[in-house]
C-alpha cells in the first residue's frame, strides 16, 4: 500500500490551495483527480475576485497562497469594483485566460516535488474507530494518507440537466462523479443536502456584432492581485455589455414547462445571487431587461462567456432566446449552458480548522461545504490544507476568526450557522469590514503566513517595512501643524478632510504610493476604526471563555431543551461561537457563563460579570 502523509481529494480550486500548502510545508502529498488536464479548470466563468471575493483572494495570497500569482500571469482584464464607494468595500476582479490559467496551476503542481497526482475515482474512505486512514481508489487501490482533504466540488453525486434531459457528471466535459463517496458520507451520519448550480453557454466571439455593444474596459494600469507582483505584463483585452429585452423574456417565459427548474425535476437549492436566466425572469417580471457581460475566455480563443444569462433551458430554447439579444443576432452557440444538481454536507458538522466532528483526520473543503465560486473554494482549501499539515506535524492548527479576516467570516458563517443555500461571500457579511480591507490583508495575515511556513521571509520583511512606514507617517503627522481658517491644527486632523492627501505633502512624495493610500485609510476612517476596535475587543472577550468538548448541557439548570440540543449538537468551541448558533439567546449564553465559572472553581467577579452583561 503506497503511503503519504496527506491525501487531497479533488484536483479544482480547493484541492489545489490544499496540496500546494501541505506540499510546500514538506509534506508528501497525493493529489486524487479524475483527470490530470483539468486540474485548476474553471468549469463557469473566467474570472477571479469581485465584491466580497476579492478579498478572499487577498487573503489567499497573504497567507501564502496560489491563486492570485497565478491570477497576475495570466488575467487579460484587471478592474477594482466599488471604486465609488468607501475602500472598506473596494474588490479586485480579473478576467483570466481560461486554458492558462489551468496550465498555469497544472505547471505549478507538477513542480512540487512533494505532490503526486494521481487518476481515478476516490470510492472509498478508509476509516477505523473514527479515524481516517487513508482512501480506496476505483474499488480496488487502497492507498494510506494521516490526514484526507476532500474536495469534490460538483462531482459529488453531480447531476446535468439540460431541458428535460439529465445525466451524471460533475461538468459537461467530464461524465464522472463519486456517488458511492456521497453514499459512505450519509452511512458515516453526515447530514446531506443537494443544491444547484449552473453556467451559461459558451459564444463564438467572430460571429458578435460588437461594433454595436458598449465598450468595458479595465483599469489602467491593471492593478495586481498579489502583493508579491510589481506590474501586470499581460496585453489587456475589452469586455462588451449588452441586455436581454421583452423578446428574450418572451421566448422564455413561453418554455417554462420545458425548464427542469420550474419543472420540479431539479430539486436541488440554487445560488440566490446567481440566478439563471430564467429564474430572473420569473422573480422579477417587472424588468424589463437584465444585463449581459460578454467575456472573453482567453488571448488565443474566440469564445466568449455571456454573464448574466445561465440556463438549463433545452438546446433550442437557447438557440432562440441568445440570438434575441443584441450584438448576438447571427451568434455560433459553441456549448450550451446547463444547470448541475450535486451533494453537500451540512457544514455545522465541522470544526473552524475544516476538520469533520464525525471523524477524526478527516478535512472539508470547497463546495462539499455548501459554498459557491471559486475564491470561496481557494479560501477553505488553503486553510483546510495548512491544519491538515499542522495535525500531521503535532502542530496546534490555526483557526482564523471574524476579526482578522473575510476567510474567518466565511469559515464561522458555515461552522456556526449552516447553509440552507449556496454561500457566496459579500463585504456585508463583514462587521468589521473596514478594518478587513483588501489593500491591508498583507498586513493583517501575512506574518502568520510567515510563521506557518508559506509565505518567503523577503515577503514578510517588505509588509513589515510596509506597516513600519505607516506608523512613521502616522507620527510624524500627529505633530505636524497646518495653518487653517481658524488656526492650526494637526496635519492628522486636516488629512480627515475631504480631497486632501498626503502626496499633497513635499516631504511624504518620497513614500511608496500604497503606504500613502494605507496612511490616508487609517486617518480618515479613525473614528470609525476605533468604535470597530472596541466592538472588536468585546467580541473577543466571548472568543477566550472556551467550552470543553465534554460539556454536557443537560447539567446546566435553566437551559430550554431546545438550546440544550443544539449546543451538543453544534458543540461550540468558546462562548463567542456558541452566541452565534441561530436560536441561542442572549439569557442562554448567561446562564452558559455562570456554570462555566463554577465549573472551573474560580470565583466570579462582579466586575467581570459586568462587564460580560454589557457585551450580551
Amino acid at each position: 500500500m503506497e503511503k503519504f502523509d496527506i491525501i487531497v481529494i479533488g484536483g479544482g480550486h480547493a484541492g489545489i490551495e490544499a496540496s500546494l500548502s501541505s506540499s510546500r510545508l514538506g509534506l508528501s502529498t497525493a493529489l486524487i483527480t479524475f483527470t490530470k488536464d483539468k486540474i485548476g479548470f474553471m468549469s463557469c466563468n473566467p474570472a477571479i475576485g469581485g465584491v466580497g471575493k476579492g478579498q478572499i483572494v487577498k487573503e489567499v495570497d497573504a497567507l501564502g497562497g496560489q491563486m492570485a500569482k497565478t491570477t497576475d500571469a495570466v488575467g487579460i482584464q484587471f478592474r477594482i469594483l466599488n471604486k465609488s464607494k468607501g475602500p472598506a468595500v473596494w474588490s479586485s476582479r480579473a478576467q483570466v485566460d481560461r486554458d492558462n490559467y489551468a496550465k498555469y496551476m497544472q505547471d505549478i503542481i507538477e513542480k512540487e516535488k512533494n505532490i503526486k497526482v494521481i487518476e481515478g475515482e476516490c470510492t472509498y474512505l478508509l476509516i477505523k474507530e473514527n479515524n481516517v486512514y487513508g482512501i480506496e481508489i476505483n474499488n480496488e487501490i487502497k492507498i494510506e494518507g494521516k490526514v484526507v482533504v476532500l474536495t469534490p466540488g460538483t462531482f459529488l453525486n453531480g447531476l446535468i440537466h439540460i431541458g428535460l434531459e439529465s445525466f451524471p457528471a460533475g461538468r459537461i466535459e467530464e461524465k464522472k462523479v463519486s456517488k458511492k463517496l456521497s453514499i459512505q458520507l450519509k452511512n458515516i451520519g453526515f447530514k446531506m443536502l443537494r443544491f444547484k448550480t449552473g453556467t451559461c453557454a459558451r459564444l463564438d466571439g467572430n460571429t458578435i456584432n460588437f461594433d454595436i455593444l458598449k465598450k468595458q474596459e479595465g483599469d489602467t494600469p491593471p492593478i495586481p492581485f498579489s502583493f508579491s507582483t510589481e506590474k501586470i505584463e499581460i496585453e489587456q483585452l475589452p469586455c462588451y455589455i449588452t441586455y436581454t429585452n421583452e423578446k428574450t423574456h418572451k421566448i422564455i417565459r413561453e418554455n417554462l414547462d420545458r425548464s427542469p427548474l420550474f419543472t420540479g425535476k431539479i430539486t436541488g437549492i440554487g445560488v440566490r445571487y446567481c440566478p439563471s436566466i430564467e429564474d430572473k425572469i420569473v422573480k422579477f417580471p417587472h424588468h424589463q431587461s437584465h444585463h449581459v457581460f460578454l467575456e472573453p475566455e482567453g488571448k488565443n480563443t474566440s469564445l466568449i462567456y455571456p454573464n448574466g444569462i445561465s440556463t438549463s433551458l433545452p438546446v433550442d430554447v437557447q438557440d432562440d432566446f441568445i440570438r434575441t439579444i443584441p450584438g448576438l443576432e447571427n451568434v455560433k452557440i459553441i456549448r450550451y449552458g446547463y444547470g448541475i444538481e450535486h451533494d453537500v454536507v451540512e457544514p455545522t458538522c465541522l470544526y473552524p480548522t475544516l476538520e469533520t466532528k464525525l471523524v477524526r483526520n478527516l478535512f472539508f473543503a470547497g463546495q462539499i461545504n455548501g459554498t459557491t465560486g471559486y475564491e470561496e473554494a481557494a479560501g477553505q482549501g488553503l486553510i483546510a490544507g495548512i491544519n491538515a499539515s499542522l495535525k500531521v506535524k503535532g502542530q496546534k492548527m490555526i483557526t482564523l476568526n471574524r476579526t482578522n479576516s473575510y476567510i474567518g467570516v466565511l469559515i464561522d458563517d458555515l461552522t456556526t450557522k449552516g447553509t440552507n443555500e449556496p454561500y457566496r461571500m459579500f463585504t456585508s457579511r463583514v462587521e468589521y469590514r473596514l478594518l478587513l480591507r483588501e489593500d491591508n490583508a498583507d498586513i493583517r495575515l501575512r506574518e502568520t503566513g510567515y510563521k506557518i511556513g508559506l509565505v518567503r521571509k523577503e515577503e514578510w520583511e517588505k509588509t513589515r517595512e510596509k506597516k513600519e512606514k505607516v506608523k512613521e507617517i502616522i507620527k510624524k503627522i500627529k505633530t505636524k501643524k497646518i495653518k487653517v481658517e481658524n488656526g492650526k491644527i494637526t496635519l492628522f486632523e486636516y488629512l480627515k478632510r475631504a480631497g486632501v492627501k498626503l502626496s499633497d505633502f513635499d516631504e511624504f512624495k518620497s513614500y511608496p504610493e500604497k503606504v500613502l493610500f494605507e496612511t490616508e485609510v487609517e486617518v480618515k476612517y479613525s473614528p470609525y476604526i476605533k468604535k470597530q476596535l472596541k466592538e472588536i475587543r468585546e467580541f473577543k472577550n466571548l472568543e477566550k471563555i472556551k467550552i470543553p468538548e465534554d460539556m454536557n448541557y443537560n447539567e446546566i439548570p435553566g437551559l430550554s431543551l431546545e438550546i440544550r440540543e443544539k449546543l451538543s449538537k453544534f458543540k461550540p468551541l468558546n462562548l463567542g461561537q456558541a452566541s452565534r448558533i441561530s436560536g441561542i439567546t442572549p439569557s442562554a449564553i448567561s446562564l452558559l457563563l455562570v456554570y462555566l465559572h463554577t465549573r472551573s472553581d474560580r470565583p466570579c467577579p462582579e466586575k467581570k460579570d459586568e462587564k460580560h452583561r454589557k457585551i450580551l
